[in-house]
């Protein structure tokens, strides 16, 4: 897909369509009243016998309007003028893009983005319309033996800016657009690779391969018998019941001065988690393939990042492992060691994202961090808790917390602070062990924050809990959202001192 922005009047276009909007109770854009008026008023006596009301979401395909050169005009329906909001914007953005697809038009400038968002700018809007048009598109048919081609599917799209001045912002929201984009697309495409194909293994050889691609991007593995010197009993406990040996990628992304202390992303990568010995519930048991989803995410977020060529030291880690009942499986009850020294008691076998991200988050102080983010599909309570909408955010460091939040603002990709108070602390207790890795029904996963709070005391930390968000369950819509790499990436963005605004 192609993208470019252009200045200009709607009646001087020529082009396969292009794309105005129409505002509840049928009231034309400034855009499609020059083109009404150039057309004698053929837009406005449609609206008038009621073919378009101007409901959000809502679509008219015109053909060879009088003494307009495009040969097709798309009415889009974008609701009552003073509501349209960052959501709606995206929605009709995504609505305007299947349509376009549907007409056999290869092409089309799109006057959306000079709509009026509230407290957005035009940066936003063109950035936001180009990574909703590539997520609309998306699809994951590698493994179909048919695939679905499309005749003449749409291929270029022009984003209209009011002023010449803001033809720069705009290009600019297109660059980091696309990288955010395409790291959102390794995301999706990891995450719904089947468990068969996508083992820790796969996880490995897809960060190689950004490393081939891209100068100042190295990668290196810790196997199982370095995670064996190193003492990470806790990790390898994980997977011990599996025939797929576990591995920890490590991405240097060298953007920065050697001296400059990393950002370090941690994702939690259980390639499938069937919960061990505490096995889960057969229903929906296949979307245990996505419990690797905070490691596709650091994964996309390393590869738009790379594509940016950011100014910064940042490493990725892909904490890959696959969760497997076996005879040779560790189980409640058991006692692990963990790399920095604390005894944990296992109570649950399914709560084992913990215990692999303990032993990486220790693992990750030979850095020398400025900070660390862990990703993780971590617990059903926070769905509980936020439903689908927010990631989870909890942190031991109130500027890093405002920090992501910030960018969670800015990306569109919302997060929400839960609180870390010591109280929660008191239900990780056990009479055997350091601690337990369970913390009772309550506050779950503010309990499961706690745990990973202990191994975090080295560095300024936070972590997403992205179980809510990472994919859409069940259905034929069933899949990875890209979450949370527009997030990772608008922090990085805003780390490495990049504009983002006009």
């Amino acid at each position: 897909m192609e993208f470019s922005v252009k200045s200009g009047s709607p009646e001087k276009q020529r082009s396969a369509c292009i794309v105005v909007g129409v505002f509840e109770p049928r009231r034309l854009t400034p855009v499609a009243e020059q083109l009404d008026e150039i057309s004698g008023g053929y837009i406005s006596n449609l609206i008038r016998r009621g073919d378009l009301e101007g409901k959000a979401g809502q679509m008219l395909l015109l053909h060879h309007l009088p003494n307009i050169l495009s040969e097709r005009v798309l009415l889009v329906g974008c609701g009552k003028e003073r509501e349209l909001d960052e959501r709606q914007f995206k929605q009709i953005v995504a609505k305007s893009i299947s349509t376009l697809n549907e007409t056999g038009s290869m092409e089309a400038v799109c006057f959306l983005t000079e709509l009026h968002v509230k407290g957005r700018d035009t940066y936003w809007k063109v950035r936001q319309a180009v990574e909703t048009t590539l997520d609309s598109l998306y699809v994951f048919d590698q493994l179909k033996s048919k695939k679905s081609d499309q005749r003449r599917p749409l291929r270029k799209i022009v984003f209209n800016v009011p002023t010449r001045r803001e033809l720069p912002t705009g290009e600019r929201a297109i660059e980091q657009g696309l990288a955010v984009a395409a790291g959102v697309k390794v995301c999706k495409d990891v995450a719904n690779m089947p468990p068969n194909i996508c083992n820790p293994v796969y996880l490995h050889e897809q960060a190689k391969l950004l490393a081939e691609q891209y100068e100042h991007v190295e990668v290196e593995a810790v196997n199982e018998a370095q995670m064996a010197e190193l003492g990470m009993n806790s990790y390898l406990a994980v997977g011990r019941g599996s025939v797929n040996e576990s591995i920890m990628s490590i991405i240097h992304h060298r953007g920065g001065p050697q001296s400059q202390a990393p950002v370090v992303l941690v994702g939690k990568g259980l390639t499938f988690d069937s919960g061990g010995i505490s096995i889960k519930p057969g229903e929906a048991m296949d979307e245990m393939k996505y419990d690797m989803g905070g490691a596709a995410g650091v994964l996309g977020a390393m590869n738009a990042i790379a594509a940016l060529k950011l100014p910064i030291n940042v490493i990725g880690i892909l904490a890959g492992c696959e969760n497997m009942p076996d005879a040779n499986a560790y189980r409640p009850g058991d006692i692990l060691t963990t790399m920095s020294g604390q005894t944990v008691e296992v109570l649950n076998t399914d709560a084992e994202g913990r215990l692999v991200l303990c032993d990486a988050l220790t693992y990750v102080e030979r850095f020398n961090p400025d900070v660390v983010i862990d990703v993780a599909t971590l617990t059903g309570a926070c769905i509980v808790a936020l439903g689908k909408h927010a990631s989870g955010l909890l942190s031991t460091h109130n500027p890093l917390a405002h920090e992501i939040l910030n960018a969670s603002e800015q990306s569109s990709d919302k997060a929400w602070r839960l609180p870390l108070w010591d109280e929660y602390q008191e239900q990780l207790e056990s009479p055997f062990a350091d601690f337990s890795n369970l913390g009772g029904r309550g506050a779950g996963t503010i309990t499961a924050a706690c745990f990973l709070s202990r191994f975090t005391k080295k560095y300024n930390w936070a972590h997403l809990d992205v179980a809510g968000t990472a994919w859409i369950s069940g259905g034929k819509n069933k899949g990875s959202t890209g979450r949370p790499v527009p997030l990772l990436t608008q922090f990085l963005i805003n780390r490495a001192g990049i504009a983002t605004e006009e």
